[in-house]
């Protein structure tokens, strides 16, 4: 809020004895004070705010010719300045889910989740205006031969094939190495206009990926970033990584699940939806009727899509 501090009448300097022959200078000096409200103390000076009462910068108010001590505030404030709200979806949220090229149009849902190397700034202003969020899909666990930023990768992070062609897991151990690049990412995601952030490949600890990683190594990896994406106003999606949903729920916005039904893995993921977080979910395989009844329940975000993550979907 912008208010201006009351300030305290100049008349009160004036006595009786001395009110006829003063009469000019002080009807001179206190002639706009009750258009200010009651009286009160003013700040000495437009200078910054205290540091033992830290607030958002706003414009200087005139001083009175006479300093007077500041205001005390009237109720505790946060130190440092105040940090914008950084979006959390609700469970049951709908959502479209397309990574493969440029976002098209496609259903008149409120979440579209893409890629964010393959879209520009402009494609997420267009969901914005259209209503939407838009999360910015990227890879953390992997490396890609076909992304602009494969170069900055040193060979000493690149292990075994992930399944996917042109792709190999990354040493998420080396984290001094591996924090400024998905910061580099996440600096594009902010960059575009993204309200949130999907990194993939999360439970690198639990595939083979040519390093010896631990659960505890992926628990540093994962916070780290979220606390990346914090940093920066984004939400953040924990994906799969069902073994340490417990742990990490605090530390992301919402959940991306890839295939729990199939696997008869959907209740794991409880402790999101408790925590009033939406848990995105696909199946591939699944026809709608054996997975979306328990979604309901769960009170997933379920569909099936296509593997190659098209614009197609079929939404419980």
């Amino acid at each position: 809020m912008n208010r201006t501090p009351p300030r305290r009448s100049t008349a009160l300097l004036c006595t009786a004895v001395t009110v006829l022959l003063l009469a000019t200078a002080c009807s001179s000096g206190s002639s706009d004070d009750d258009a200010d409200g009651p009286d009160g103390p003013t700040p000495a000076s437009t200078g910054p705010t205290p540091a033992h009462s830290p607030a958002p910068s706003r414009p200087g108010t005139p001083s009175p010719a006479t300093p007077t001590p500041p205001t005390p505030p009237a109720s505790p404030s946060p130190s440092g300045p105040a940090k914008a709200k950084i979006w959390q979806p609700r469970p049951g949220t709908a959502w479209q889910w397309q990574l493969n090229g440029r976002v098209q149009d496609g259903p008149d849902v409120p979440v579209y989740d893409i890629d964010g190397f393959e879209n520009a700034a402009a494609d997420v202003a267009k969901l914005h205006s259209q209503g939407r969020k838009a999360i910015c899909y990227i890879n953390a666990g992997a490396w890609e031969n076909f992304r602009s930023d494969k170069g900055d990768f040193p060979g000493s992070v690149l292990g075994e094939n992930n399944g996917w062609e042109g792709e190999r897991w990354l040493d998420i151990r080396q984290i001094d190495v591996l924090r400024p690049l998905m910061e580099r990412r996440f600096d594009m995601c902010k960059q575009k206009g993204f309200d949130g952030v999907e990194p993939d490949l999360m439970d690198g600890y639990a595939n083979k990926t040519g390093f010896p990683l631990t659960a505890a190594d992926q628990l540093a990896y994962n916070r780290m970033l979220a606390r990346i994406a914090h940093a920066r106003g984004l939400a953040v999606g924990l994906k799969n990584d069902l073994q340490q949903i417990s742990e990490l729920v605090p530390d992301f916005e919402f959940a991306v699940n890839e295939q729990c039904a199939q696997f008869d893995e959907c209740a794991k993921l409880t402790p999101f939806v408790k925590a009033d977080k939406a848990v995105f979910h696909v199946e591939y395989e699944l026809p709608n009727k054996d997975f979306c009844a328990e979604s309901d329940k769960l009170g997933l975000s379920s569909m099936r899509k296509n593997l190659k993550l098209d614009v197609w979907r079929q939404p419980c």
